[in-house]
């Protein structure tokens, strides 16, 4: 077994245009201040990043890294969730969706999608130019609309969908497997990959492609009713990245799984500071363990209630107390007799 590296953080959720979040280095300083050593990075921030120089300058990795260490933490992986979202979008969402891309390529979703994809290969070259090689990403959805089978879809619909979504990240994976670096898809709704069933079906698509595989966050699995201890058994050998995110469902006599369309803090379903919430994170953090998860813990912190800066004070010190420092040896071996093949013979009455 492996013991699990954190606690680290998502900073996407944290910077701002106000000191210490407007900046790498201060964002950094920050972080280590509250405990953490390692943080995950947004590629679509310039507080940041700069992806493209990133892709073609390992001196310029190297500089990051370098800030990221005198501040007292490491990079532990980059993110494209917004960009891997436009890899695919479903028309009913251009609107919405144009603001996750630069102003030029809005009302173009042609343009905006070939930018998409030309900025998951540079994630792929500045993951390997950071020495670093596992991915965070979305996606992306073109069936998402039609989640509900009301009215009833079309034959073939959903294959179809998914065969495009494959032709459209096939490239980006290529690229991935060139540099070295696993694709590690977030399981979310509003993705066309939301639960186990999907990502099977995307995997198929893609030819059981060796870069596909998983960022589990079981948060998105409480508000979906999905048992996310088992997926850690059907799927551990696709984990390489872990979002430590809290969640809860409170169902009523009024809403459900599909919200009513409330707000965030009114929603049966809903995102909390870690330790708030209904995830047993202490079952999580043994079922990783078992299976020889060795990646980062990173805190993504999402909470309707909660301050941020006591959701990341106190996430820190919640990460660090459930990872679990594997043992080299059996608790009961002070019992050992020790034995070898000719007494285990003889125990089992074998001539």
């Amino acid at each position: 077994m492996r013991t699990i590296k954190g606690p680290a953080i998502f900073l996407a959720q944290f910077l701002g245009d106000e000191a210490p979040f407007n900046n790498f280095k201060t964002i950094c300083e920050w972080a280590a201040d509250k405990g953490f050593i390692g943080v995950q990075v947004p590629t679509w921030d310039s507080r940041c990043i700069d992806l493209k120089k990133a892709a073609e300058s390992k001196d310029y990795c190297d500089e990051l890294k370098g800030t990221a260490k005198a501040a007292g933490v490491q990079i532990t992986e980059l993110s494209t969730h917004l960009q891997g979202q436009l890899v695919a979008v479903h028309p009913a969402y251009d609107h919405l969706f144009d603001a996750f891309a630069p102003s030029e390529y809005h009302n173009n979703p042609k343009a905006r999608t070939e930018w998409a994809v030309q900025q998951l290969k540079y994630a792929a070259k500045a993951s390997q130019n950071m020495g670093i090689n596992v991915h965070a990403t979305f996606s992306g959805a073109l069936v998402w609309p039609y989640v509900y089978p009301w009215p009833q879809r079309s034959a073939g619909l959903v294959d179809t969908a998914f065969k495009e979504l494959a032709d459209r990240w096939k490239p980006i994976l290529n690229a991935f497997d060139e540099a070295g670096v696993d694709v590690c898809y977030e399981i979310h709704p509003g993705e066309d990959l939301h639960d186990g069933v999907t990502f099977e079906r995307f995997l198929a698509a893609t030819g059981n492609h060796k870069r596909v595989n998983l960022l589990y966050d079981p948060s998105h699995f409480v508000l979906q009713q999905l048992d996310y201890l088992q997926y850690i058994d059907f799927y551990h050998e696709f984990i390489k990245m872990f979002h430590v995110k809290d969640a809860e469902f409170n169902p009523s006599g009024k809403s459900g799984v599909y919200g009513g369309y409330q707000d965030w803090v009114d929603r049966p379903g809903r995102f909390r500071s870690l330790g708030d919430g209904q995830v047993d994170f202490g079952a999580v953090f043994s079922k990783l363990t078992q299976y020889n998860y060795d990646g980062w813990a990173v805190l993504e912190w999402e909470c309707a209630m909660k301050h941020p800066e006591q959701g990341a004070a106190e996430g820190a010190p919640f990460i660090e107390d459930h990872i679990i420092q594997v043992t080299e040896r059996a608790f009961d071996d002070f019992a050992s007799s020790g034995t070898d093949e000719e007494a285990n013979r003889k125990i089992l009455g074998l001539r």
